[in-house]
């Protein structure tokens, strides 16, 4: 059911009303000027307040990428601001790190995020900075070949050079533990694969330059490699998972936040299960209005061919695809890019999720399986 707008007159009315009644059940406070009982109702007013007020503003990061697709359009069309009756401060990143660090400096409320950020962020607060309170996509990662490169299967890649976007982000962690899967070790370590990290933008470069023969990465640079350098997709990494289901993107916001403006993010979680309703509904409609940011943002929209097959491999959903969560951290250790064993408790926090999807008669999110 929709919550009907706040009036100040009537909730003083109802917070006369209770405190009368509150009062009126304890025996020794009859007095209608007792100090006690003023003291009462200037402590529930005071508590009543703050927990009904909005927040003065969202601070809300996000990447100008299709597997941001929500924020991209919530940018073009201010439709977070009309949904939550706040003002959204947006704030562009081009890496997850980055957006991770903004979190814990207090720089930004929010942001959307992929899973490997969010795992390697949770883990160095000690989980008390941020939880993940919504998924953004699911899916966009694929495995792209050269045309030219003599790699027909898995095991072709002796003496090959595989790039990935970023030493530790979640397609780099997909590589290494894929290529160990197929018995391969890497040139740092004397094996025969040589997995270099570097941006997308230079993948494509040294791809049509044939400097390096594959890249695993994420939409649109997947259909950029095949469209633009001529690529074939080996390997979607849809194929990996269970059902073909695995989290690309978070909404994750800071405790401080979800503590002081609890109403605020539900407000912001409604409006980002609408605008993904919206956008699933109409990819024709939506997909101009997202290349339009993407050029505002970047200054370089995609190509029509591009947006359009990007966006059938990312799929926009609500849901934080919570298992492959776990999987990722288990991957991240089991090639010791982290240390320690993971410990994840109490980093999804989806109860406002699952009351917003409730309340739209949609099924609700699963959370973590109790170990």
């Amino acid at each position: 059911m929709k919550r009907q707008a706040l009036n100040p007159q009537t909730n003083l009315d109802r917070i006369h009303r209770f405190f009368r009644t509150l009062v009126n059940s304890l025996p020794n406070l009859v007095n209608p000027v007792n100090p006690v009982r003023v003291l009462f109702g200037v402590i529930f007013l005071c508590v009543w307040s703050v927990s009904a007020a909005d927040a003065p503003e969202i601070r809300l990061g996000f990447f100008p990428n299709v597997t941001h697709a929500q924020a991209l359009y919530a940018r073009a069309t201010g439709c977070f601001e009309s949904k939550t009756g706040v003002p959204i401060r947006w704030t562009a990143f081009n890496a997850g790190p980055s957006a991770i660090e903004a979190l814990f400096s207090g720089a930004i409320d929010a942001t959307f995020v992929g899973p490997g950020p969010a795992i390697n962020g949770f883990l160095k607060s000690h989980g008390e900075k941020f939880v993940i309170v919504s998924g953004g996509a699911c899916g966009g990662a694929a495995l792209v070949v050269r045309a030219d490169s003599e790699i027909q299967t898995d095991k072709d890649f002796n003496g090959k050079t595989v790039a990935t976007p970023q030493l530790g982000n979640t397609q780099d962690i997909a590589a290494r533990v894929w290529l160990r899967e197929k018995g391969y070790r890497f040139t740092a370590q004397g094996g025969t694969v040589n997995l270099i990290a570097m941006a997308n933008a230079d993948q494509l470069t040294l791809f049509r330059t044939k400097q390096i023969d594959a890249a695993w990465t994420i939409e649109p640079w997947v259909s950029r490699l095949e469209l633009d350098g001529g690529g074939r997709i080996l390997l979607e990494e849809k194929d990996l998972w269970p059902g073909g289901h695995y989290v690309t993107t978070h909404l994750v916001v800071t405790r401080d936040f979800l503590k002081k403006y609890p109403e605020t993010l539900r407000k912001l979680i409604r409006a980002n299960v609408e605008v993904t309703q919206w956008i699933n509904s109409n990819k024709p409609a939506a997909l101009p209005i997202l290349n339009a940011q993407i050029l505002k943002d970047t200054s370089k929209a995609l190509a029509d061919a591009v947006i359009q097959r990007a966006m059938q491999r990312v799929e926009l959903t609500w849901d934080p695809a919570v298992d492959s969560l776990y999987k990722d951290a288990d991957s991240a250790y089991a090639i010791r890019f982290i240390t320690a064993k993971p410990d994840l408790t109490g980093i999804y926090e989806l109860g406002l999720l699952n009351e917003v999807l409730k309340e739209k008669s949609l099924p609700p999110v699963a959370g973590p399986k109790p170990k």
